[in-house]
């Protein structure tokens, strides 16, 4: 194909992927401060690794989704706080469109920590409207799934730019010292009540500091941007071939009839409802 990204292809592309393939992986990212990352990064990485995710599952790619519910953050004078309940129903929309053009396979990822808040409430809802059912692969998660793969912190920063670099974008990673401390966060005192709930779920705050999100290691030179993206770029390809893309989408299917069989014995289902009384 001359491109899986489906704004870079022509409205022809498009219709003749539908003829054989109905996938596609939507990148849902996020725009907020990141030490000496771009505000865009997390978004970034979501689409790179979208891109890879689809290539393994002859998948297209849908990005330019990069303002979404970003979190503490917001203290940043660089964060485009959208609130959740905003993210949910823009998503949904997405969602509902993408559905009629043809993709029953959608499949939603995100490497940003409190993005579970937006995707997981939209896809449950768009299951019992339509009957069916859309994933979300939660990055995060998956990395904590590789840990052999990532044995050091240093991993995660290299993913950052490798990603940059899958995009065609390594030259908007500056070169920068600086943002490498290791300060406490100023928000430390209160950890005890972080971890009642999943990320960032449990209770509202904001960063104190800027440098809070997130300390970043230095990029003196181009030599040292080279090689953290070529080391991120074989752990992103390396975590998305332990990902199975190909049964992942296979397993999808088969609980979209799975789904169908129920409907029928439990038509009171809110999915057997809602096309029964379409």
């Amino acid at each position: 194909m001359r491109t899986r990204i489906f704004g870079k292809m022509l409205n022809s592309e498009v219709q003749d992927y539908l003829k054989r393939n109905d996938i596609i992986i939507v990148a849902v990212g996020t725009t907020e401060m990141h030490g000496g990352f771009p505000l865009d990064c997390e978004t970034v990485i979501s689409e790179a690794y979208a891109l890879k995710m689809a290539e393994a599952c002859d998948g297209l790619v849908l990005t330019g989704l990069p303002y979404f519910y970003a979190g503490a953050t917001a203290s940043g004078r660089g964060t485009l706080q959208v609130s959740i309940r905003q993210g949910i129903d823009y998503l949904g929309a997405i969602a509902r469109n993408l559905l009629r053009l043809g993709f029953k396979r959608q499949v939603y990822i995100s490497f940003h920590g409190p993005a579970h808040m937006t995707i997981c409430p939209m896809i449950r809802d768009f299951y019992d409207e339509t009957g069916v059912p859309i994933l979300y692969m939660d990055c995060m998660m998956q990395m904590g799934k590789c840990r052999d793969l990532f044995t050091s912190f240093e991993a995660f920063h290299d993913i950052t730019v490798g990603a940059y670099k899958i995009m065609n974008r390594l030259e908007d990673v500056p070169l920068v010292t600086g943002y490498n401390h290791r300060e406490p966060q100023s928000c430390a005192p209160f950890n005890d009540l972080f971890g009642l709930g999943y990320q960032s779920a449990a209770v509202g705050y904001c960063f104190g500091e800027n440098g809070d999100h997130m300390a970043t290691p230095d990029i003196p030179d181009l030599d040292t941007r080279d090689k953290m993206a070529d080391n991120g770029e074989k752990l992103i390809c390396g975590m998305v071939e332990r990902m199975d893309m190909p049964h992942v989408v296979q397993q999808l299917r088969k609980l979209e009839q799975y789904g169908m069989e129920n409907e029928e014995k439990y038509p009171w289902m809110p999915a057997a409802w809602n096309r029964n009384h379409a």
